[in-house]
């Protein structure tokens, strides 16, 4: 994996005299010895009847609405670049929010994505929530942050799928452990991993078999650790921080983030079919909103990034009453 040399924080409410999700990202950029863009996309649809106005022509009234974006981001940025971070500042016309994210991404060569997340997610499938978009989309790490205290020697939890049940390609838990183990050696706390495993069901003969029924339990336990173990045999992670819990992972991560306080959650995420997403879903998309802290998605090796590659400019849209 890269190391995280460079990272994006997207910036909507450049008014903010401060911002958690800048605030994190600049601690991290500290402790990861990492620059720092700050960047705001510039959205927000230009009247078409504007244009017909005198003195006023689209050069002007672009410049009129980024000044104001660079003059916040810089009052963002000064505080942060006196703290000795290098800090780079950007506002470009672009649409929807999360491709312009992504699209400035790939154009400076970030590592890293750091973004505010919803508390709630209604229909995300349908509405195209930034946050969800880029959780799905991005081929970058994603950390959502939910949060504002920051972090004090913390606690991260990667999330594994050694048994690959839910369909993860098997280098993904690897590359879930070595972010994992990268933003929490740099933040100086502590790094746990979970693997949430279920048993095969029991056939109903054995459903009031007590014994049998523990047995083949306890069987389902001590093959699931070995696979849980092996996957950590190159990593130097002691007994008492590897959570092993029986359990879907979409109940089983948010409850072990809340035991051991963990203040990131890391997951892997894949993307898939739109129809599949409406009925099937995905665990980092259904773990969201059920957790408390903040969310590290990390996407597979060779994941293909989609979508326009190219900014799309200005949005136009026309004022005028339609008869």
């Amino acid at each position: 994996m890269r190391p995280i040399r460079s990272i994006l924080v997207p910036v909507a409410n450049y008014s903010a005299r401060s911002l958690p999700v800048v605030n994190k990202a600049a601690q991290l950029a500290a402790a990861l010895s990492a620059r720092l863009e700050l960047f705001h996309d510039l959205a927000n649809p230009i009247a078409i009847e504007a244009l017909e106005s005198p003195g006023y022509t689209l050069k002007s009234l672009k410049a009129n609405t980024r000044e104001p974006a660079i003059e916040g981001l810089e009052r963002l940025a000064a505080p942060l670049r006196a703290r000795g971070l290098r800090v780079s500042i950007a506002a470009a016309w672009d649409y929807p929010p999360y491709e312009a994210i992504l699209r400035r991404a790939v154009a400076i060569g970030a590592d890293l994505i750091v973004a505010p997340r919803r508390d709630r997610h209604r229909l995300p499938a349908l509405l195209g929530y930034t946050d969800w978009e880029l959780l799905r989309l991005s081929p970058i790490p994603v950390l959502l942050v939910k949060t504002a205290a920051p972090y004090r020697r913390p606690t991260v939890l990667a999330a594994i799928d050694p048994t690959h049940a839910h369909a993860k390609p098997s280098g993904l838990d690897q590359r879930i452990l070595d972010y994992g183990a990268q933003v929490g050696r740099a933040l100086r706390g502590a790094l746990h991993i979970v693997h949430a495993y279920m048993p095969q069901p029991l056939p109903p003969t054995l459903t009031f078999d007590t014994k049998r029924r523990e047995g083949l339990l306890a069987e389902a336990e001590y093959e699931a650790r070995q696979t849980f173990d092996h996957a950590l045999v190159k990593r130097a992670i002691p007994s008492l921080r590897r959570h092993l819990v029986r359990g879907e992972p979409v109940a089983v991560i948010p409850a072990t983030a809340r035991k051991t306080h963990s203040a990131i959650v890391v997951i892997g995420a894949v993307s898939r079919s739109a129809l599949k997403r409406l009925f099937i879903g995905n665990t980092a998309e259904s773990v969201m909103d059920e957790l408390r802290c903040d969310l590290l998605v990390v996407k597979p090796a060779k994941f293909v990034r989609q979508g326009r590659r190219a900014r799309r400019g200005p949005q136009f849209v026309s004022i005028a009453p339609q008869l």
